[in-house]
């Protein structure tokens, strides 16, 4: 069994940002050299997610306006009464989930015609880490 890991960091320019990240992990899997295997990609912040979905305008705005009715920024979440003021972003974060695996076939992601990996940022213009991890034979 082979192990890779790689920490990769962002400093997104806007607050909420979505992130393409499949061309990054399919780098590091071609680095671990595998034939067969899996590779879990995690994002190493809480109010930061990792998600599987189309690489489309139009899905990206309504996944992030679903995200904004679900978990809308307001200014009195419990969470805002210990300084912070990013309640709004945790529970997003939540939505999108901070991690995915993705298997590998061949020595390649093994994933759908449309699927690709995402970073999900609601709580950005500051560094954030992502680690991605790759195991199998």
């Amino acid at each position: 069994m082979k192990w890779h890991t790689e920490y990769h960091w962002f400093h997104t320019r806007q607050k909420r940002e979505f992130i393409n990240i499949t061309d990054l992990v399919a780098q590091a899997v071609k680095k671990a050299g595998i034939n067969e295997g899996m590779v879990l990609v995690s994002a190493m912040h809480i109010t930061s997610g990792v998600y599987v979905n189309d690489e489309e305008d139009g899905i990206k705005k309504d996944m992030m306006e679903w995200a904004e009715k679900l978990a809308p920024y307001k200014d009195d979440y419990e969470h805002h009464k210990t300084g912070e003021s990013n309640g709004d972003a945790h529970l997003k974060s939540i939505l999108f989930h901070h991690q995915v695996v993705v298997p590998v076939t061949d020595g390649k992601l093994d994933i759908g015609p449309w699927q690709q990996i995402f970073y999900a940022e609601f709580d950005g213009q500051r560094r954030k880490r992502l680690i991605i991890k790759v195991f199998g034979e």
